[in-house]
């Protein structure tokens, strides 16, 4: 049976500081709450009797949160609040609540990381603890061991630093407070990247500019395998929270890997997407979907349930016009009723108004400054300076719709199809990314088409 992908871009907002974090809430009656993170490197201003180059850049961070109505056919994107933070490397929401509120981790460029909480009656961020990893370094990355949703188990957050180190931290529920437990020394330069195995929360894995992927056993600090089949540092990992001892790897080498943690010495699949994979993040309720956040190539949607040696791409989302980094599906689908009235809309372009959808009603300080900025991207690869005046940047036009029909070819004005379609599914996906500062909203829509046939 071949199926039929397509896109729809529904709004797209200008972020002023470059953005490199989406996030959407995954607790029920949150799932319409999707926050932003942004990293901004601002050149220091010259005084009369030194040089500016003498002084270090600035490293600014501004954190949105946003509120998502389905309903809305127009602008379904709003600005709850922002606050202004240092730059911002990763986030993650938990997915079980921290002291019965949903709980957003934030990792910057201070070297620390935050613990935010969500209020439900103002709808807004909190910090309510944070904890530094120590002197001169940046945080990198972060992931909770909540990925299954499961409760009843101690809370733990792993970091990874631009010293090449991992920290294990454990999240006090009751204060709540965070305390490293353990901290060591695990890539000889960045760890671009920890992460939890869900399935097992006393294993963590981590992958670094050395190239290098390795497993740990947190009880005693040592390394369990040490693959080395990428070919460039290793920056993205996520564990199947719906299949057990399935990895997800991403590298600088444009590869994603799919590994059976059992067996390690070769990965399972080796697929080939154009661009360093940044962030990849599997489907919230399907374990053969993997969306990939992959720089210079745009975001892909990959197919990972077929037993090949390549996984197909089922969708590519390309109309961001700089690196691919953030990247994240949400658990709130459109409704049926919006889909099958709903034509293809014109692009909604800049900053998104202040809303009380699902939540009270917010007064938002509207007192921003232009800033003439550097940008630089949270990796060493990318570091590139670009002076900008904010003059009224306009996104170009693409199409709204890409149809596609991986297993059987593409599905165009020469196919034919005799019976119609099948069963379809619709997911909503925001992505994020770094020199255009933007936050597109996307939906995605996968359908079975039966008896159809592709040339």
């Amino acid at each position: 049976m071949a199926t039929r992908c397509r896109t729809q871009t529904l709004q797209v907002i200008d972020t002023e500081y470059s953005a490199d974090s989406a996030e959407w809430c995954p607790l029920d009656g949150c799932t319409n709450i999707l926050a932003c993170g942004t990293y901004q490197l601002k050149k220091p201003e010259s005084g009369p009797d030194d040089e500016a180059s003498d002084r270090p850049h600035t490293r600014l961070g501004r954190l949105y949160l946003y509120s998502y109505a389905a309903d809305q056919i127009f602008s379904p994107v709003t600005e709850l609040q922002r606050t202004e933070t240092a730059a911002i490397l990763d986030m993650k929401w938990c997915r079980v609540p921290v002291s019965d509120h949903p709980t957003l981790a934030v990792a910057d460029a201070k070297g620390a990381v935050t613990l935010y909480r969500l209020h439900d009656d103002s709808c807004r961020l909190q910090s309510v603890a944070s904890v530094a990893l120590g002197e001169e370094r940046l945080a990198l990355s972060l992931d909770w061991s909540t990925g299954r949703q499961e409760g009843g188990f101690p809370i733990k957050i792993v970091c990874s630093d631009s010293k090449g180190k991992l920290s294990l931290i454990l999240v006090d529920e009751s204060t709540p407070s965070m305390d490293i437990v353990c901290q060591w020394g695990a890539h000889d330069y960045e760890a671009w990247i920890g992460a939890f195995d869900y399935w097992n929360p006393d294993v963590v894995f981590s992958g670094g500019d050395d190239g290098l992927l390795k497993g740990w056993d947190t009880r005693t600090k040592a390394f369990s395998f040490f693959p080395s089949r990428h070919s460039m540092g290793v920056c993205s990992i996520q564990s199947n929270p719906h299949q057990e001892n399935v990895l997800a790897t991403g590298s600088y080498d444009e590869h994603v890997l799919l590994w059976d943690t059992r067996q390690m010495k070769r990965p399972m699949s080796d697929t080939h997407v154009q661009g360093g994979v940044w962030r990849l993040k599997w489907h919230p309720s399907r374990g053969d979907l993997l969306l990939a956040a992959c720089m210079h190539s745009g975001f892909h949607i990959l197919d990972c349930g077929r037993q090949s040696d390549e996984c197909p791409i089922l969708s590519s989302y390309v109309l961001h016009n700089s690196l691919a980094y953030g990247a994240d599906w949400s658990r709130r689908s459109p409704q049926a009723s919006f889909l099958a009235n709903r034509e293809p809309q014109p692009l909604q372009f800049g900053r998104s108004e202040p809303s009380s959808l699902d939540c009270k009603d917010h007064k938002l300080d509207r007192a921003m400054q232009n800033l003439k900025i550097f940008y630089e991207s949270p990796t060493a690869s990318f570091d590139v300076e670009v002076e900008d005046e904010r003059g009224g940047s306009a996104l170009a036009e693409h199409p709204l719709e890409n149809e596609s029909c991986p297993r059987e070819g593409r599905l165009d004005s020469d196919t034919t199809a005799s019976s119609g379609r099948g069963p379809s599914e619709t997911s909503v996906v925001a992505t994020c990314s770094f020199y255009d500062h933007v936050l597109h909203v996307w939906r995605w829509e996968l359908q079975q088409m039966e008896a159809t046939i592709c040339n």
